[in-house]
């Protein structure tokens, strides 16, 4: 368990995700390394297709049928639990330790059931609570995030966007997790309701003290909540850091390229614009996977690096780092 101490909540060592399809396989998640502690926000920052949506599935083991491959190590609070089989992992992991909201509000309702029962089920499918006591719990979820109490009563579509949205966080707060991983939370909405579920997500983090995964390709989102930043890119982690310095200061080529591209508030200068495109996860070449996108590079990069240890506590894929 390395890195891993007293206060580390998960440890993610060797993770990988490939799932087979009629062209080959997909290296979806593909050897990813990093830690969250208690308290903290994670940021998994990249572009769409980099794997992302498939840590998270991997996490909770929402997983397809068609997995050739879903290896490595999560600790979880000290234990491994990878070993887990399906019926102990729903029992002893999902949604009670480690929950999810999903993408898109409303196609994680159900569209028939009103919506406090769906926000009490967790408690009665995985901690067999009555019916009465799950739905005075969900009453005081729906108050931490701002619903008013009527909404229990009602459907889905009776809602607005970022009333769903609120409610399927409800939803992953009710069984009171020690992480939740949110995927995508904010994409479907207006910038306005972006911004109160954000400031609903800080408060949350700081009166609980839940930790928190936030999946975005959004980068000023992401800066909103992050204490820590993991940076995907072709299913690797290519930079792991500490928020501040990795918003100020980024290490990683595609990171210093990302953080360019993005518009300035207060500046003059043209956000600049990635040349090329991420290989497929179909076909992943041996050499670094930034290298054909990369104002850096040199002939170190026809090997694919490793995650290099570099001072101000952070880890870089990159050849620029090696010790």
């Amino acid at each position: 368990m390395p890195e891993t101490t007293a206060d580390t909540l998960l440890q993610i060592e060797n993770l990988r995700l490939h799932y087979r399809s009629s062209r080959g396989i997909v290296h979806a998640v593909d050897d990813i390394d990093f830690r969250v502690d208690p308290g903290e926000a994670v940021t998994v920052l990249g572009e769409s297709g980099c794997g992302k949506s498939s840590l998270a599935k991997t996490l909770l083991r929402v997983l397809p049928r068609n997995i050739e491959e879903c290896s490595g190590r999560i600790w979880l609070g000290g234990q491994d639990v990878m070993p887990l089989d399906e019926e102990q992992y729903r029992r002893q992991v999902r949604w009670t330790r480690i929950s999810m909201v999903m993408q898109a509000a409303m196609n994680a309702l159900n569209p028939v059931v009103r919506v406090g029962e769906q926000v009490a089920e967790p408690l009665r499918v995985h901690q067999g609570w009555s019916a009465e006591r799950a739905s005075q719990r969900a009453a005081e979820v729906f108050r931490l995030v701002g619903i008013p109490q009527d909404f229990l009563r009602r459907y889905p579509f009776e809602l607005s966007g970022g009333m769903r949205q609120r409610a399927v966080i409800a939803m992953a707060l009710v069984a009171d997790p020690e992480l939740v991983v949110l995927d995508e939370p904010t994409s479907a909405l207006d910038v306005l309701t972006q911004a109160n579920i954000m400031n609903m997500l800080k408060r949350i983090k700081a009166e609980l003290g839940t930790s928190f995964i936030l999946i975005t390709h959004d980068v000023s989102t992401s800066s909103e909540i992050a204490d820590r930043v993991a940076l995907m890119y072709a299913g690797q982690v290519v930079e792991f850091s500490d928020a501040k310095n990795f918003f100020r200061n980024p290490a990683h080529p595609y990171a210093q390229l990302l953080m360019k591209s993005v518009p300035r508030l207060h500046e003059t200068v043209e956000p600049a614009h990635i040349p090329g495109q991420p290989p497929s996860l179909l076909d992943l070449p041996e050499r670094c996977r930034f290298a054909d996108r990369c104002p850096s590079r040199f002939d170190r990069c026809e090997a694919n690096p490793e995650l290099f240890h570099v001072p101000d506590n952070r880890k870089v894929r990159c050849w620029l780092y090696e010790p």
